[in-house]
């Protein structure tokens, strides 16, 4: 049909702990969802996949990004733009970009990430 059903998981170290909402039959999905959740200190990734939502079969991974510990380190105010989706599948080729906000708040003790997915094209 040309679209998609996009929502998105959030995981970090592949534990899955976001699911946005789906936003049905569009390519340029708006969520504006903001989370907060704790983070554990040896914490290494924050990955955001997006996924195409499908009643019949298994939803689809549309692609993903990742952002390191190192990465959020190298942006001590956040991380905030547009990033490139990636490929999960190295056979299947990827385009689109997702709109992030993602910040680490606290200290070692207590950190936070605070993610705010906004949109995709």
């Amino acid at each position: 049909t040309g679209s998609s059903d996009p929502y998105c998981i959030v995981k970090i170290d592949d534990e899955a702990i976001i699911r946005t909402a789906t936003v049905w039959k569009t390519l340029s999905p708006f969520w504006g969802e903001e989370y907060e959740v704790h983070l554990q200190p040896g914490f290494h990734s924050v990955s955001i996949y997006v996924m195409d939502e499908d009643a019949l079969s298994r939803d689809d991974v549309i692609g993903k990004v990742c952002i390191t510990r190192d990465m959020l380190a190298e942006h001590p105010k956040g991380y905030s733009g547009w990033v490139s989706l990636s490929e999960v599948d190295p056979d299947e080729e990827v385009q689109g970009e997702i709109h992030l906000q993602v910040e680490v708040l606290g200290t070692q003790g207590g950190r936070r990430l605070r993610c705010t997915v906004l949109e995709a094209r």
